[in-house]
């Protein structure tokens, strides 16, 4: 916890009170201390007023949770959707992708920790509201807007809005998260969400305590709960650091555990870390690594298994969960190849790819194009 909040009576960017409701959260209680309790997610930071949160944009107002940035994000890039990474997903397509400052982890190998721990929220974002951000990825031919960068669990209310903005103009809506999530509000932000990838950062209690200052279980019960109650598309990332998640042991309980709980169509990404933030001491992983463990995903039955971050032409190709034919090629995120039927169905034995497809792959490959709302 820490200090004031920043201009709490602030309304949005361009004055726009209208938006003012938005930023209070109906995910808190009052505790018997009278502090007020936030139930965004497991950490259920107790707020005194004016104290925030460790994701430092939810707050305590007038006794009450607040979004304290809503309507301000850190930048906009139109992506390849293959870099969520979501292979599964409209492949070929182009994304808006943006975020905001803050995070409810404390991961010490963070790749965005820029944004996603800043503490000067107003020096890190610009004014973006709901409307203009749809409007925006309809101008620019974007098929979906994904909320990424940081987790939009911390801006839960700003990215529902964007959601229900993006839903009006016919966009679909893409979540890249941690998982890390009440049942509560996960169940009413997932009604809004077409698509999502979990990072599941590794399959111990240790990682998560050590590395990520979370917890292992909320994060498998997301998993569980997008795959057996919402129609979301769901792909999973696992970052693999030498020596902390990338044992065989740790390999093959998790990829187990997936493929009986989750199920064998899911999409598993198993992406290289490269050193960051806090986590300087650890080597790259190697394209070594990454075979070995999809290799064992394999061999535990899951169908598509991705290596990310690194070249590998294999690691990168969708195949068929029936009978192992190719049937999309990737260099990059660039598609090189494309066998699916127009129903998204093998060629050689019919089997239905798990995914959502079109009929023919878009064609926005390696690109990445930032974009300024207006």
């Amino acid at each position: 916890m820490t200090g004031n909040l920043l201009q709490p009576g602030r309304a949005p960017s361009g004055g726009d009170t209208s938006q003012e409701a938005s930023r209070v959260s109906h995910f808190c209680r009052r505790d018997s201390d009278g502090r007020v309790v936030c139930e965004m997610c497991p950490r259920a930071c107790r707020l005194s007023e004016g104290q925030r949160g460790l994701c430092f944009v939810r707050a305590c107002h007038e006794g009450q949770v607040v979004f304290t940035s809503y309507g301000r994000s850190t930048g906009f890039c139109i992506d390849p959707i293959e870099k969520k990474p979501l292979f599964h997903f409209l492949p070929g397509t182009p994304v808006l992708s943006f975020g905001t400052a803050g995070c409810n982890l404390t991961c010490k190998f963070c790749q965005n920790w820029e944004t996603s721990r800043a503490r000067q929220v107003e020096n890190v974002s610009t004014p973006a509201l709901p409307a203009p951000i749809a409007e925006t990825a309809v101008r620019h031919d974007c098929r979906s807007v994904a909320m990424t960068y940081n987790d939009p669990v911390v801006f839960y209310e700003y990215a529902v809005d964007v959601a229900d903005a993006c839903r009006s103009v016919g966009l679909r809506t893409v979540a890249v998260t941690a998982g890390y999530m009440m049942p509560a509000p996960r169940e009413e932000f997932y009604r809004h969400i077409d698509a999502a990838n979990v990072d599941l950062k590794a399959f111990t209690q240790r990682f998560y305590r050590e590395l990520s200052g979370g917890d292992l279980g909320p994060v498998l019960d997301t998993l569980v709960y997008l795959r057996e109650k919402t129609k979301v598309w769901l792909e999973i990332t696992t970052l693999l650091i030498p020596g902390e998640n990338d044992s065989d042991g740790e390999l093959d309980q998790m990829t187990r555990w997936l493929a009986a709980n989750v199920g064998r169509d899911v999409p598993l990404h198993f992406s290289a870390f490269h050193p960051d933030f806090r986590l300087l001491d650890r080597p790259p992983t190697s394209l070594a690594t990454l075979q070995r463990a999809r290799s064992i995903a394999k061999g535990n039955g899951l169908h598509h298994v991705y290596i990310g971050n690194v070249r590998d032409d294999e690691g990168s190709t969708t195949l068929c969960g029936g009978c192992g034919a190719k049937l999309i090629g990737r260099v990059g995120y660039d598609i090189v190849f494309w066998t699916l039927t127009p129903q998204g169905a093998c060629p050689a034995c019919g089997v239905v790819c798990a995914g959502h497809f079109e009929e023919q792959p878009g064609r926005w490959g390696n690109r990445r194009q930032p974009v300024r709302i207006v």
